[in-house]
């Protein structure tokens, strides 16, 4: 989750001169970097061995329960995915909010394509995150009165590729037993497996590691565990992402489609994919509302505004899922070669989503994505 937005903030922290900064970053100020830089350097300075919270008697039964989870996840990430994990996950911060920050992101709204900011040591990203609530509201603001498709959302986790040493946040204690095992091993993959300018490819690859992965933790060898509730989960959540993808594979080339005609003016396409939105709404909705048999995932995004800046955020995690999972069943079902595999193969592509067998799903070609 925002591993961007944690670079960018990274890059702060390694910088000693905001001199430099204000002279070498041509989209942001020196104020909002030197903000981003001390939140960080609070987060990391706050940080405490995960054995020493374990073992202190102030804290709860529920956090330490949820620590010895997280640990035991970590564990597994290392023996049995195989992942480089370095440091990450050996400690505890406790955070004074619920909200680690809020993700600005922002599109054209005539064309599948984000607005971007550049930023010192790491480029251009395709979003910028802000600790000052207030703050991110008025850039929205700024952003629409140019135009611009927005989307500012909440986030509650991040990874610095193995940059620093990442801890648990307490933001994350609230997430039930499969969402941590999940958010760790995503973050943990990141850690293994980064590829440059394919932010597309490197969010669908976590989000598949992570899934599949809690699967795995907690269902064991031929589902002979005690946690058959959490296994039972962790499988239906896992169907649930890959409905999506489809879903929303097939749903962005229609739109594309639309895009791409030279028959129509800017205004024009705007009003064709609004009533493209409609129509999809309707198509799936009975008289407003989802059917039970609705993909939840499905039904949550169509219950919601939708423009060209949510469509490029829910991309960048959601793309061929069901291709990953093809990849993993050609290799027996064994998620640590899976890995290790595409890990070895990025190194030959110049698109690592050709390494994935195409099994016929929309938005096949892949590519680096926003």
């Amino acid at each position: 989750m925002n591993r961007l937005f944690r670079r960018i903030v990274l890059a702060a922290v390694g910088l000693l001169g905001l001199a430099v900064l204000a002279l070498s970053c041509s989209s942001c100020s020196p104020i909002y970097v030197a903000r981003a830089g001390w939140a960080e350097w609070k987060i990391l300075s706050a940080r405490r061995p995960l054995q020493e919270v374990i073992q202190d008697p102030s804290t709860d039964e529920a956090t330490r329960r949820k620590l010895l989870l997280t640990r035991q996840a970590r564990a597994f990430a290392l023996h049995v995915l195989e992942l480089d994990a370095g440091d990450s996950y050996t400690t505890f911060t406790r955070l004074e909010s619920d909200t680690l920050a809020m993700i600005l992101s922002a599109a054209y709204p005539d064309r599948l394509e984000p607005k971007t900011w550049w930023y010192p040591v790491v480029g251009r990203m395709p979003y910028k995150g802000f600790f000052d609530h207030e703050e991110a509201r008025e850039a929205r603001a700024e952003l629409e009165g140019e135009g611009m498709d927005t989307y500012l959302r909440p986030t509650s986790a991040f990874s610095t590729l193995g940059w620093f040493s990442d801890p648990l946040l307490s933001t994350l204690l609230r997430y039930d037993d499969v969402e941590l095992v999940e958010t760790v091993l995503h973050e943990l993959a990141h850690n293994h497996l980064w590829v440059p300018s394919h932010a597309r490819f490197n969010e669908s690859y976590a989000t598949f590691v992570g899934r599949v992965g809690a699967i795995r933790f907690f269902c064991g060898v031929e589902n002979r565990t005690p946690r058959r509730a959490e296994c039972r989960q962790a499988r239906e959540r896992w169907a649930h992402y890959q409905g999506f993808s489809a879903f929303l594979d097939t749903f962005i080339r229609n739109l594309q489609e639309l895009y791409a005609r030279d028959d129509l003016t800017r205004e024009e396409k705007v009003r064709a994919r609004d009533a493209l939105f409609q129509a999809t709404r309707e198509e799936h909705f009975q008289a407003g509302e989802p059917p039970e048999d609705l993909n939840p995932r499905v039904a949550r995004f169509l219950s919601r505004p939708l423009n060209n800046a949510v469509l490029l955020s829910r991309m960048r995690y959601y793309h061929r899922l069901g291709d990953f999972q093809a990849f993993l069943e050609d290799r027996g079902g064994d998620l640590a070669a899976a890995v290790r595999d595409l890990a070895h193969g990025v190194e030959d592509v110049e698109n690592p989503f050709q390494l994935l067998p195409e099994t016929g799903g929309a938005g096949a070609e892949g590519g680096p994505g926003g």
